[in-house]
């Protein structure tokens, strides 16, 4: 699968990234910790330079927990990087930003008059704006569960020592390679309305099956953990009753049932991808 998608106010969203990336201290790119790799914009080294930062691991409750700890040793090996596992229901945890921050720069820049300017960066749907409403301590950024509501930048003063320019969530030109595209498919990144859902969904019965096999079957009571991926998709589909008249699978429904038990987490903490699976190079964005 290759999924082409770059509306309009991405490709302004990037622009305005570049032009600000010279006036701020650090940057916060906000990843998802089911798909480290996978969710962090390969635009963003580019255009971050050498900005010290701080990666944050959204949705760590859903991940699976051994999993995220390799990406944080992974992330760190890089200088000038940091990592930290978040879930939306940790905001004494998410004020270590702070802590870290001030670790990264220095205290006494982080101290300096004015304080500091950091980047907020993450694709659609990451959590971003569920990050900044907790360091702010009240609701300055819109949240929704769906991707592309940030669209316009803003700037949050979060503490004595700290502003954020928030940005809107964006996709890169070209989603490559194929399992990229997926992983950030299947996680609720990309408008279903660009895809074909079932697609989607058969990949990811495929993934369950071969990383996360016990909390699959156990999860749809299946009797049999098929081998075959359109076997194994349509003995979900008749666990949970979708079928159409004459006993046929009604794909759509099953297709949501899947996404649904993946992005709520009833499965299992489940992660997408590990360090090892991925070569560490940047695809190709033209």
């Amino acid at each position: 699968m290759r999924i082409n998608w770059f509306p309009g106010h991405m490709n302004k969203a990037r622009r305005v990234i570049a032009e600000t990336m010279p006036k701020v201290s650090l940057v916060i790119e906000v990843l998802d910790a089911r798909l480290p790799y996978s969710s962090e914009n390969p635009l963003v080294p580019k255009l971050r330079q050498g900005t010290p930062c701080i990666k944050v691991l959204s949705k760590r409750d859903l991940a699976d927990p051994d999993v995220t700890a390799q990406w944080v040793a992974w992330l760190e090996r890089e200088r000038g990087v940091r990592a930290l596992p978040l879930s939306r229901d940790e905001p004494a945890r998410a004020k270590d930003i702070l802590k870290i921050g001030a670790e990264l720069l220095g205290r006494d820049r982080w101290k300096r008059t004015g304080g500091v300017k950091a980047m907020i960066l993450g694709i659609p749907n990451v959590g971003k704006s569920t990050l900044i409403n907790t360091l702010a301590g009240k609701k300055v950024a819109k949240t929704a569960n769906k991707p592309a509501v940030t669209q316009h930048q803003q700037r949050v003063r979060v503490s004595t020592h700290l502003t954020l320019l928030d940005t809107p969530g964006f996709l890169w030109p070209r989603l490559h390679p194929a399992e990229r595209g997926y992983r950030l498919a299947a996680s609720g990144a990309i408008k279903e309305s660009v895809l074909d859902l079932t697609d989607i969904a058969f990949w990811l019965t495929g993934q369950l099956r071969q990383r996360y096999p016990e909390a699959l079957s156990t999860h749809f009571k299946l009797d049999e953990l098929h081998e075959d991926t359109e076997a194994l998709f349509n003995a979900i589909g008749r666990k949970r009753g979708a079928q159409r008249r004459g006993g046929h699978i009604d794909m759509h429904r099953t297709s949501e049932i899947i996404l649904g038990a993946f992005r709520s987490g009833k499965i299992g903490r489940i992660s997408l991808e590990k360090p090892a699976d991925i070569a560490r190079r940047t695809p190709s964005t033209e």
